[in-house]
Protein backbone atom coordinates (compact mmCIF):
# COMPACT_ATOMS: atom_id res chain seq x y z
CA UNK A 1 0.00 0.00 0.00
CA UNK A 2 2.52 2.49 0.95
CA UNK A 3 4.87 1.60 -2.05
CA UNK A 4 1.79 2.23 -4.80
CA UNK A 5 0.70 5.47 -2.51
CA UNK A 6 4.47 6.77 -3.31
CA UNK A 7 4.25 5.78 -6.82
CA UNK A 8 1.00 7.19 -7.09
CA UNK A 9 2.46 10.57 -6.14
CA UNK A 10 5.79 10.54 -7.53
CA UNK A 11 2.95 10.05 -11.08
CA UNK A 12 0.82 12.90 -9.62
CA UNK A 13 4.49 15.52 -8.99
CA UNK A 14 5.88 14.42 -12.94
CA UNK A 15 2.60 15.28 -14.35
CA UNK A 16 2.71 18.57 -12.51
CA UNK A 17 6.13 19.42 -13.31
CA UNK A 18 5.53 18.70 -17.28
CA UNK A 19 2.79 20.62 -17.32
CA UNK A 20 4.43 23.54 -15.54
CA UNK A 21 7.00 22.94 -18.09
CA UNK A 22 4.53 23.48 -20.75
CA UNK A 23 3.08 26.35 -19.65
CA UNK A 24 6.84 28.00 -19.07
CA UNK A 25 7.51 26.60 -22.69
CA UNK A 26 3.95 28.77 -24.19
CA UNK A 27 4.49 31.93 -21.83
CA UNK A 28 8.21 32.42 -23.28
CA UNK A 29 7.36 31.50 -26.79
CA UNK A 30 3.95 34.35 -26.45
CA UNK A 31 5.81 36.85 -25.03
CA UNK A 32 9.17 36.14 -26.82
CA UNK A 33 7.52 37.18 -30.16
CA UNK A 34 6.03 40.58 -28.11
CA UNK A 35 9.78 41.62 -26.55
CA UNK A 36 11.55 41.17 -29.75
CA UNK A 37 14.39 43.78 -28.32
CA UNK A 38 14.86 41.50 -25.12
CA UNK A 39 15.65 38.43 -23.66
CA UNK A 40 12.97 36.66 -21.59
CA UNK A 41 15.28 35.68 -19.23
CA UNK A 42 13.27 33.53 -15.95
CA UNK A 43 9.73 31.97 -15.91
CA UNK A 44 8.53 31.53 -12.44
CA UNK A 45 5.68 30.57 -10.62
CA UNK A 46 3.99 33.59 -8.15
CA UNK A 47 2.62 32.74 -4.67
CA UNK A 48 -0.69 33.94 -6.69
CA UNK A 49 -2.36 31.26 -8.26
CA UNK A 50 -2.42 31.34 -12.14
CA UNK A 51 0.22 34.31 -12.24
CA UNK A 52 3.89 34.11 -13.52
CA UNK A 53 7.20 36.16 -12.77
CA UNK A 54 8.25 36.69 -16.25
CA UNK A 55 11.92 38.86 -16.25
CA UNK A 56 12.33 40.39 -19.40
CA UNK A 57 16.05 42.49 -20.11
CA UNK A 58 15.77 42.97 -15.99
CA UNK A 59 12.60 44.08 -15.63
CA UNK A 60 10.08 42.13 -13.98
CA UNK A 61 6.93 41.39 -15.09
CA UNK A 62 3.41 39.35 -14.32
CA UNK A 63 1.69 36.94 -16.82
CA UNK A 64 -1.20 34.17 -17.13
CA UNK A 65 -0.14 30.61 -17.99
CA UNK A 66 -0.88 31.50 -21.59
CA UNK A 67 1.15 34.30 -21.60
CA UNK A 68 -1.60 36.61 -23.09
CA UNK A 69 -2.07 38.76 -20.43
CA UNK A 70 0.83 41.49 -18.71
CA UNK A 71 0.32 43.28 -15.67
CA UNK A 72 3.14 45.83 -14.57
CA UNK A 73 3.65 46.94 -11.48
CA UNK A 74 4.29 45.30 -7.79
CA UNK A 75 3.14 42.20 -6.12
CA UNK A 76 2.70 43.21 -2.65
CA UNK A 77 1.85 40.05 -0.22
CA UNK A 78 -0.25 40.74 2.39
CA UNK A 79 -1.17 37.51 4.04
CA UNK A 80 0.67 38.57 7.45
CA UNK A 81 0.58 41.67 9.28
CA UNK A 82 3.96 42.76 7.84
CA UNK A 83 3.79 43.68 4.24
CA UNK A 84 6.25 42.53 1.72
CA UNK A 85 7.00 43.87 -1.68
CA UNK A 86 7.71 40.80 -3.11
CA UNK A 87 8.12 42.30 -6.69
CA UNK A 88 11.23 45.25 -4.66
CA UNK A 89 12.56 42.08 -3.24
CA UNK A 90 13.11 40.45 -6.57
CA UNK A 91 14.35 43.50 -8.24
CA UNK A 92 16.77 43.93 -5.85
CA UNK A 93 18.03 40.41 -5.56
CA UNK A 94 18.31 40.53 -9.58
CA UNK A 95 20.37 43.30 -9.18
CA UNK A 96 22.47 42.08 -6.43
CA UNK A 97 23.15 39.03 -8.34
CA UNK A 98 24.25 41.31 -11.87
CA UNK A 99 26.40 43.42 -9.79
CA UNK A 100 28.43 40.40 -8.45
CA UNK A 101 29.06 39.15 -12.31
CA UNK A 102 30.20 42.63 -13.02
CA UNK A 103 32.79 43.62 -11.41
CA UNK A 104 34.85 43.67 -14.21
CA UNK A 105 33.32 46.25 -15.67
CA UNK A 106 34.25 48.83 -12.45
CA UNK A 107 37.17 49.96 -11.27
CA UNK A 108 38.01 49.60 -7.41
CA UNK A 109 39.14 51.98 -4.73
CA UNK A 110 39.68 50.43 -0.89
CA UNK A 111 39.59 52.46 2.29
CA UNK A 112 40.43 51.15 5.37
CA UNK A 113 39.33 47.79 5.89
CA UNK A 114 37.16 47.73 3.17
CA UNK A 115 34.71 45.16 4.24
CA UNK A 116 31.16 47.64 3.57
CA UNK A 117 31.00 47.59 0.29
CA UNK A 118 28.75 50.44 -2.80
CA UNK A 119 28.41 50.41 -5.86
CA UNK A 120 28.50 53.83 -7.59
CA UNK A 121 27.81 55.11 -11.51
CA UNK A 122 28.97 58.27 -12.44
CA UNK A 123 29.88 60.42 -14.86
CA UNK A 124 33.43 62.26 -14.83
CA UNK A 125 31.39 65.45 -15.85
CA UNK A 126 28.87 65.48 -12.88
CA UNK A 127 28.88 67.66 -10.26
CA UNK A 128 26.98 66.02 -7.82
CA UNK A 129 29.72 63.18 -8.74
CA UNK A 130 32.58 65.34 -7.48
CA UNK A 131 30.45 66.40 -4.75
CA UNK A 132 30.07 62.86 -3.82
CA UNK A 133 33.37 62.00 -4.09
CA UNK A 134 34.36 64.89 -1.34
CA UNK A 135 32.40 62.98 1.26
CA UNK A 136 33.83 59.06 0.00
CA UNK A 137 36.69 60.59 1.17
CA UNK A 138 35.33 60.73 4.80
CA UNK A 139 34.20 57.08 4.88
CA UNK A 140 36.38 54.22 6.14
CA UNK A 141 36.14 50.97 5.82
CA UNK A 142 34.41 50.76 2.43
CA UNK A 143 35.23 49.42 -0.82
CA UNK A 144 33.82 51.50 -3.68
CA UNK A 145 33.22 50.05 -7.48
CA UNK A 146 32.49 52.27 -9.69
CA UNK A 147 31.30 52.49 -13.01
CA UNK A 148 31.92 55.05 -14.89
CA UNK A 149 28.51 55.76 -16.74
CA UNK A 150 28.65 58.92 -19.03
CA UNK A 151 25.57 60.11 -19.67
CA UNK A 152 25.86 63.91 -19.87
CA UNK A 153 27.96 65.16 -22.71
CA UNK A 154 29.86 63.62 -25.63
CA UNK A 155 33.01 64.87 -23.66
CA UNK A 156 32.17 62.35 -20.93
CA UNK A 157 32.50 59.65 -23.15
CA UNK A 158 35.75 60.76 -23.98
CA UNK A 159 36.82 61.23 -20.29
CA UNK A 160 35.49 58.01 -19.45
CA UNK A 161 37.01 56.28 -21.95
CA UNK A 162 40.87 57.86 -21.14
CA UNK A 163 39.89 57.14 -17.14
CA UNK A 164 39.58 53.40 -17.82
CA UNK A 165 43.03 53.08 -20.52
CA UNK A 166 45.00 55.17 -17.85
CA UNK A 167 47.97 53.04 -16.06
CA UNK A 168 46.26 53.94 -12.63
CA UNK A 169 42.49 54.56 -12.86
CA UNK A 170 41.71 55.46 -9.66
CA UNK A 171 44.40 58.55 -9.78
CA UNK A 172 42.93 59.97 -13.11
CA UNK A 173 39.21 59.68 -11.75
CA UNK A 174 40.53 61.54 -8.46
CA UNK A 175 42.25 64.37 -11.36
CA UNK A 176 38.79 64.45 -13.04
CA UNK A 177 37.29 64.32 -9.96
CA UNK A 178 39.22 67.46 -7.94
CA UNK A 179 40.96 69.12 -11.36
CA UNK A 180 38.23 68.50 -13.89
CA UNK A 181 40.46 67.08 -16.26
CA UNK A 182 41.89 63.75 -17.29
CA UNK A 183 45.15 62.83 -19.36
CA UNK A 184 44.77 61.36 -22.45
CA UNK A 185 46.30 58.09 -23.15
CA UNK A 186 48.22 57.70 -26.44
CA UNK A 187 46.08 55.14 -27.71
CA UNK A 188 42.79 53.54 -26.38
CA UNK A 189 41.92 50.13 -25.12
CA UNK A 190 38.71 48.06 -24.46
CA UNK A 191 36.51 50.17 -22.34
CA UNK A 192 33.37 49.21 -20.67
CA UNK A 193 31.40 52.40 -21.43
CA UNK A 194 28.65 50.55 -23.50
CA UNK A 195 27.81 47.65 -21.33
CA UNK A 196 27.71 50.04 -18.47
CA UNK A 197 25.17 52.03 -20.13
CA UNK A 198 23.37 48.80 -20.77
CA UNK A 199 23.63 47.95 -16.96
CA UNK A 200 22.38 51.44 -15.93
CA UNK A 201 19.16 50.74 -18.34
CA UNK A 202 18.19 47.52 -16.25
CA UNK A 203 19.03 48.47 -13.18
CA UNK A 204 16.59 51.62 -14.06
CA UNK A 205 19.11 54.43 -12.87
CA UNK A 206 18.03 57.86 -14.07
CA UNK A 207 20.81 60.24 -13.24
CA UNK A 208 24.27 60.31 -11.91
CA UNK A 209 25.53 59.70 -9.16
CA UNK A 210 24.00 56.79 -8.69
CA UNK A 211 24.54 54.24 -5.73
CA UNK A 212 23.52 51.02 -5.13
CA UNK A 213 24.29 48.10 -1.95
CA UNK A 214 25.24 44.68 -2.37
CA UNK A 215 21.68 43.46 -1.35
CA UNK A 216 21.17 45.29 -5.20
CA UNK A 217 19.22 48.36 -3.10
CA UNK A 218 19.32 51.57 -5.08
CA UNK A 219 20.23 54.44 -2.62
CA UNK A 220 19.99 57.28 -4.22
CA UNK A 221 21.92 59.50 -5.72
CA UNK A 222 24.15 62.10 -3.96
CA UNK A 223 24.25 61.06 0.13
CA UNK A 224 26.75 62.95 2.86
CA UNK A 225 29.29 60.72 4.27
CA UNK A 226 26.86 60.91 7.19
CA UNK A 227 23.92 59.19 5.49
CA UNK A 228 26.12 56.60 3.73
CA UNK A 229 27.26 55.36 6.76
CA UNK A 230 23.93 54.70 8.53
CA UNK A 231 23.11 52.82 4.99
CA UNK A 232 26.21 51.17 5.20
CA UNK A 233 25.62 50.02 8.74
CA UNK A 234 22.35 49.07 8.27
CA UNK A 235 23.41 46.88 5.33
CA UNK A 236 25.91 45.15 7.34
CA UNK A 237 24.06 44.54 10.57
CA UNK A 238 21.38 42.32 8.10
Amino acid sequence: MIHNLKSALAMLLGLFAVAAQADEAEIRKSLQTRFRDSTVETIAKTPLPGIYEVVVGGRILYTDEKGGFVLIGNLIDIRSSAERDLTSERTAQLAADTLKHSLDLAFKRVRGNGKRVVYTFEDPNCGWCKKLHGELTKVNDVTIYTFLWPILTPESVDKSKAIWCSKDRVKSWDEAMTKGSVTATAKGCDNPVEKNLALAKRFGLRGTPAMLLPDGRQIGGFLTAAQLEQELNAASSK
